[in-house]
C-alpha cells in the first residue's frame, strides 16, 4: 500500500480528498506497530459488537485510545514537548496491551 499524500508541514495525511492528522512521527517504529495493530483489534471488536446486537462502547474505548497514543486524537503531537508525546505513547500501549 502507497504511503498517502501529506500536507507540506507533515502533520496531516490527505486520504480521498479528506485530510486527517497524521501517525506522530516520532514514535519508534516497532510501537507504532503495536499500536496499529491494538487499533485493528479494537475496530474489529466494534464491528463484532455492532453485528452481535452488543454495546461497542468499551471497543470504541479502546479505539480511542489508541487513536490518542497515536498522536491522531487529542493534543496535537506537534504542540507537545518530546516527552509529553514519549508518555502518551507509552502510557497508551501500557494500556492497551494490559
Amino acid at each position: 500500500m502507497p504511503e498517502p499524500q501529506r500536507t507540506e508541514d507533515g502533520r496531516f495525511v490527505v486520504i480521498s480528498g479528506r485530510r486527517w492528522r497524521a501517525t506522530d512521527p516520532a514514535i519508534p517504529g516497532d510501537t507504532a506497530a503495536a499500536l496499529r495493530k491494538a487499533l485493528m483489534a479494537a475496530r474489529r471488536d466494534v464491528g463484532a459488537a455492532l453485528r452481535s446486537g452488543q454495546d461497542p462502547a468499551s471497543a470504541r474505548a479502546r479505539v480511542q485510545a489508541a487513536k490518542v497514543a497515536l498522536g491522531e486524537r487529542g493534543t496535537p503531537w506537534w504542540e507537545q514537548t518530546l516527552e509529553q508525546r514519549r508518555r502518551r505513547w507509552e502510557q497508551g500501549l501500557d494500556d492497551l496491551t494490559e
